[in-house]
């Protein structure tokens, strides 16, 4: 077992009740995990496997992906019912996931395939459309769900089913002859079957993992042509058609899968998000159990490079102020570089709650490779901004899409569900998980590391030789700028630690980013943006409070731009990690969603604290000075332009914006006007 996975690790963390996260997790398992539960079974999802005719399967591919709501449900609720918690509510979720578990057990056919569409829908057309169809994906989600399944019963009930189906996998898709030289159109079952592979050593599973990525793009894959074109051309489709209703937009795109080439050759990040991020999750995987798994990884260590380069370019062009990914609703991607409007009616901007996710994931396998504060940072401003925001406060109703600003199109409103319900199921398993994100350790002998990189109150806690090893941080992040470490451990261990220092950190007067206390001597060293606590450091302070702060100015509001290339001249609010946002409730003068308000840089930035009733925490309001910008003679001319406008046809009326986390909008009514980013004046 590869201890890194925060899938696998989580259980080593006990967030503190009154933290940050410990509060939205407890609203996941008394609320979100029960009315997921019960949509699941009013939709009929969760009698899906029984493999009865359902009214929604006459309604084209609605329920092609039931198998992974289902999947990924299950997979949340084994992460909460791990931890002990509300035995009654429990008990329910507990019920539930047996149950499911042996109708998905039953429904796997002799030979192990297991897919809901293709055998009460479309018998007999399994793997003929691996493009478009998604029976990998979901079979990559129930072996999620299995993994944690198996580790939390201590049973192979689920697991058993699908190490039988990914044997049959093994043995239809491959290099070899007779199988089939292809490669899933949406990617998540190469990540799920390197971690089979890490839990049980399973080769079929990392052989196939490995081929569907090193295969991914091969122009000349089946017959001189792309594998994708040969699907198509055996399906007895013309070359050229666009899939019924697809995202395409022209004839194969297959960008929009991440295939337009092989993964080595590709320079920008193109397509939908969500699979890139799960194909470049599985990727730096690849790279990382190569390392011990390969006797010579050299090729698979060309991936990394590969990595490196498409994170930058998302980073770097391609991504929000929020933590979004995707542009373009049609096919719910990315766009040109640098294009990234706020809203529909703006030119775009989808940002899908799955793609944050995704995001994380990566970031995540990114850190094993290279402990890199750049990657900390982006997963910490995708979790507290895009992810959390997914969510309402209630844990009941969620978001899909996370626009930076609404529009009468697309006002800001949650919904508890939705037809292609990816995004629901995936909030609640990362929640589920969140312990495994705070850290990872690495144990060699007597030699121990944890890297720290998320700052919530909690305690990791596991055994070590001599003993067990606990490391307490308290903290009112992300709110403060202090967090506190205790450790206690055997004396024989010798510990390093590291702590990320964010880079949006302020210095104190002195110039330095950060005290720590007691203080070092000689003084200590970062490395890519972590504090390194030395054996010699962390020898002297067992069972001793150490204190990072950072200063005041880190914490306080600031003002964000975006890259000029973007043409956005906008200004937005940051605090910490946290990005805001305005919306009406809070401004009931607004009438167009903030589009005719402007800021100025040097604004004075006031805050205020604020009371969630629904959480019962505090947290900070921004309160900005603004004007409300009408041009009088804007509609007048018969030309495409108009003349430039004297001053004193422009009214201006100044105006006070309330400002909020953006995680915590559509959490109050009002009429969904919102924005992230403010006209610059």
């Amino acid at each position: 077992m590869d201890p890194s996975y925060p899938q696998e690790n989580f259980h080593h963390t006990t967030f503190t009740p009154s933290s940050f996260w410990a509060k939205r997790r407890s609203i996941v398992r008394k609320n979100t995990l029960h009315a997921q539960l019960e949509i699941l079974k009013s939709t009929g999802r969760y009698d899906a496997f029984r493999l009865k005719w359902h009214p929604t399967y006459e309604e084209g591919y609605k329920a092609l992906f039931w198998d992974s709501d289902v999947g990924k449900w299950l997979e949340g609720a084994c992460y909460f019912l791990a931890e002990k918690g509300d035995e009654e509510g429990d008990k329910v979720i507990d019920e539930a996931v047996k149950e499911l578990t042996n109708m998905i057990a039953g429904a796997q056919w002799e030979d192990g395939y297991l897919n809901i569409h293709f055998t009460v829908v479309k018998p007999g057309l399994k793997f003929t459309n691996v493009r478009d169809l998604h029976e990998l994906y979901n079979a990559g989600h129930l072996i999620e769900a299995a993994l944690i399944h198996h580790q939390h019963y201590k049973n192979n009930l689920l697991l058993d089913p699908m190490l039988k189906y990914v044997f049959l996998m093994h043995t239809t898709f491959g290099p070899g002859p007779g199988k089939i030289h292809g490669y899933p159109g949406h990617p998540e079952i190469e990540l799920a079957l390197l971690r089979l592979y890490s839990r049980t050593g399973n080769t079929h599973a990392y052989e196939l993992a490995k081929y569907f990525i090193t295969e991914r793009g091969n122009l000349l894959g089946v017959k001189g042509q792309h594998f994708y074109l040969a699907e198509a051309k055996q399906r007895g489709e013309d070359p050229g058609q666009r899939p019924a209703g697809d995202a395409w937009p022209t004839a194969n795109a297959f960008w929009y899968q991440q295939a337009h080439k092989p993964i080595l050759e590709q320079e920008t990040i193109e397509g939908h998000s969500v699979r890139a991020m799960y194909l470049l999750t599985a990727v730096a995987d690849l790279v990382h159990l190569s390392r011990t798994r390969e006797e010579d990884s050299s090729e698979c260590e060309k991936y990394k490079t590969v990595c490196e380069r498409l994170w930058n370019n998302m980073v770097n062009k391609k991504m929000y102020l929020t933590g979004g990914i995707g542009a373009i609703d049609q096919w719910e991607g990315f766009g040109i570089d640098f294009f990234l409007p706020q809203s529909t009616d703006e030119g775009g901007c989808y940002a899908e709650t799955c793609a944050s996710i995704g995001v994380m994931m990566l970031a995540e396998r990114m850190l094993q490779l290279d402990l890199d504060g750049k990657y900390a940072d982006i997963l910490e401003l995708a979790l507290y901004n895009t992810v959390l925001g997914g969510m309402s406060q209630n844990g009941k109703e969620f978001l899909y899409e996370n626009h930076l600003a609404s529009c009468s199109k697309r006002p800001m409103k949650r919904e508890s569900w939705f037809d292609c319900a990816c995004c629901p199921p995936n909030v609640t398993r990362t929640f589920g998980m969140l312990g495994g994100y705070l850290w990872s350790s690495i144990v060699k002998g007597k030699d121990l590391e944890i890297d720290v990189h998320l700052y919530n109150s909690a305690v990791l806690s596991f055994e070590v030789p001599g003993g067990t090893l606990s490391l307490k941080q308290d903290t009112n992040w992300p709110w403060g700028n202090t967090i506190t470490f205790t450790l206690d451990a055997p004396p024989s261990l010798d510990i390093t630690i590291k702590l990320r220092i964010p880079s949006w950190a302020q210095p104190f007067e002195n110039g330095e980013l950060f005290i720590l206390s007691p203080s070092p001597i000689p003084s200590l060293k970062c490395s890519k943006s972590y504090l390194i606590l030395t054996p010699s450091y962390t020898s002297l302070y067992r069972n001793t409070p150490v204190t990072l702060a950072f200063s005041p100015l880190t914490f306080r509001p600031r003002l964000l731009r975006h890259h000029p290339s973007t043409n956005q001249n906008t200004l937005t609010i940051a605090r910490g990690p946290l990005i805001y946002c305005a919306e009406d409730i809070d401004n009931e003068w607004v009438e167009d969603h903030f589009k005719s308000v402007a800021i100025s840089e040097d604004t004075k930035l006031e805050e205020c604290v604020a009371h969630d009733t629904i959480l019962g925490e505090d947290f900070t309001k921004i309160t900005a000075s603004g004007v409300k910008v009408e041009d009088a003679g804007a509609e007048k001319g018969s030309f495409p332009g108009f003349d430039i406008v004297r001053e004193k046809s422009v009214k201006k009326t100044d105006v006070q914006i309330v400002f909020v986390p953006y995680f915590y909008r559509g959490n109050r009514g009002g009429r969904g006007h919102m924005r992230v980013g403010f006209k610059r004046l």
